[in-house]
């Protein structure tokens, strides 16, 4: 009941804004967002402000350009992906994260590699695209609570689900095209 408040009041003030439709268009879908999330309002927020600050942090430490790194956040624990030159720079990575407010855990995924091709950027994103079709589809799978980030044909699972849940969003995804391998990152709820 909370989020939905929370989600309408949000819709509310947004429609009072003068100008660009997308911003209500926007507000409103991430407030729907939010109504359907299982993390609470503050939270869901909190995510989206330590992605922002991560990869602002991450491009002024890491300006050749050599790097490619991407932070997804879900309930204050972020998951670091793409490329990086060397070892040093993986972990630098990792301390530059640690130490945005309120961040609890990073999962660096990093691999010290070249940067991907676009050709593969675009197989990942159709990767991601079939997963969330598929958890979506299935009845066993909370697939709006789900998040799914793809590198490198390596399919991220976060969320907060239950173990029955979390061994069918796993079981689901295994079955994906181009998927190969699946890497879980679940919080566990009863």
């Amino acid at each position: 009941m909370n989020k939905l408040l929370y989600a309408a009041l949000t819709a509310v003030a947004l429609s009072q804004l003068q100008g660009c439709t997308a911003v209500v268009v926007g507000g409103a879908a991430v407030g729907a967002s939010m109504a359907t999330d299982r993390r609470t309002a503050g939270v869901y927020v909190s995510d989206q402000e330590i992605e922002l600050r991560a990869m602002e942090r991450l491009s002024e430490t890491f300006k050749e350009k050599t790097e490619s790194i991407s932070a997804t956040s879900y309930n204050r624990q972020v998951l670091l992906t793409g490329q990086v030159k060397d070892e040093a720079a993986r972990s630098r990575a990792t301390e530059v994260v640690k130490t945005i407010p309120d961040v609890r855990t990073v999962f660096n995924e990093l691999a010290t590699s070249g940067v991907t091709s676009f050709t593969t950027d675009a197989s990942d994103a159709t990767i991601t695209s079939n997963v969330k079709a598929l958890l979506l589809q299935d009845d066993r799978s909370p697939g709006t609570k789900i998040k799914v980030v793809t590198e490198a044909g390596v399919v991220y699972l976060m969320g907060l689900v239950t173990q029955t849940e979390a061994t069918a969003a796993t079981e689901i995804t295994r079955k994906a095209s181009g998927v190969t391998k699946v890497v879980t990152l679940f919080e566990f709820i009863n």
